[in-house]
């Protein structure tokens, strides 16, 4: 059965009317109750990019297909300590980043529900991303955005034709800000907190699956809010649901130590998250104070299953410059997955394949 879009806290399903980012009933978050559901039959290669696996993303009834060619991404083989490691070109998807392929689903989802107009908060990636996304169909968006937020990220969501509004302070101000006007009656298109562009996140694992013929034995990846490394173990996990994979990877997320309240939670407990500060980063895109994922990632991967890593701010450049001499030229956000190989490199099961996130053209270091 297809997963359902219920509210964490009532149980309550999401509305069938509106595109709410909360519960109407008792203002909790929603999520899906389960694994999506895919069939191998039911791939459609005829669709664009990631689309081929549309029975799997649980959407709206007349949800269109909304694509600028995401998805598909080359599995690209490098070598690390003498053993092969796949690295996930999700770099190459049209705006620079991963973010696109939940950013379809999700404009695929507002449009179903005739939104015409929403906003977003965004370090840079998720902004561009939807904004891209949002011209495609036709809709007006207003991206908030941190003062700090790389120049390239602000010119791409101007380019879009997307509002760009910069606040001052922290990632976490843009949060807040945008909350203000929510508060007045705008749809809110959070790729944190509406839960659509999980399924588009999915497809990354579906596709790992068809490139290897198996799943990997390990995937690591950059983690901030926890939507890559989340939707990509609810792909597994439908994978597996459908008998066409006997494990799933063990999985590495990597925050930068600056700002790592999920690697917090997973060493010690829960409440360690309101002990983490939000120390300012290269990797802009973890720079994420309150994870919106971090319940459910701690809830995915008991011990055995995976772990979260922090990485120190001075290894992170140097890892970036590494990746670019090998002919990978990605933001500094990408290259924690590069830094978290170091450390996990002989210990954990093979094949590893490690998710390159967004592409070097998007970050400046003089940028301002």
């Amino acid at each position: 059965m297809p997963a359902n879009i219920i509210c964490r806290d009532c149980r309550e399903p999401y509305p069938e009317h509106g595109a709410p980012y909360r519960c109407p009933v008792c203002g909790g978050f929603f999520d899906f109750d389960g694994p999506f559901s895919i069939d191998p039959g039911q791939v459609e290669p005829n669709l664009p990019g990631l689309w081929r696996y549309r029975h799997a993303f649980s959407l709206f009834p007349g949800a269109p297909v909304v694509s600028l060619g995401e998805g598909l991404t080359p599995l690209v083989w490098e070598e690390f300590a003498g053993q092969p490691v796949g690295l996930k070109m999700e770099s190459l998807n049209p705006t620079g980043s991963y973010k696109d392929r939940g950013s379809a689903v999700l404009v695929s989802q507002l449009t179903a529900r005739g939104v015409q107009q929403a906003l977003e908060d965004s370090s840079g990636n998720a902004g561009a991303s939807f904004a891209a996304y949002a011209a495609r169909a036709r809709i007006r968006a207003r991206i908030f955005v941190p003062e700090a937020a790389s120049g390239p990220k602000r010119i791409q969501i101007e380019s879009y034709g997307a509002e760009l509004v910069r606040v001052p302070g922290p990632r976490s101000a843009a949060a807040q800000a945008v909350l203000e006007e929510v508060g007045q009656g705008q749809v809110y298109a959070s790729h944190a907190y509406m839960p659509f562009g999980l399924a588009g996140i999915a497809s990354l694992a579906y596709e790992l699956w068809e490139e290897l013929g198996r799943a990997p034995g390990t995937i690591i990846a950059p983690t901030g809010h926890g939507g890559l490394l989340r939707g990509t173990i609810l792909g597994f996990e439908a994978l597996l649901q459908a008998g066409v994979i006997d494990r799933a990877p063990y999985y590495v997320g990597v925050q930068a130590a600056a700002c790592a309240p999920i690697a917090a939670a997973f060493q010690h407990g829960l409440a360690a998250v309101e002990t983490v500060e939000e120390g300012a980063t290269v990797a802009e895109g973890v720079r994420v104070r309150r994870p919106s994922q971090v319940e459910a990632l701690l809830k995915a991967m008991p011990p055995g299953k995976g772990e979260f890593l922090a990485i120190e701010e001075e290894a992170i450049l140097p890892a970036a410059r590494e990746l670019g001499q090998r002919g990978f030229y990605v933001e500094p956000t990408s290259a924690l997955a590069w830094c978290a190989l170091q450390q996990v490199a002989g210990r954990v099961p093979e094949p590893v394949v490690a998710v390159l996130t967004g592409t070097g053209l998007k970050y400046l270091p003089s940028s301002s």
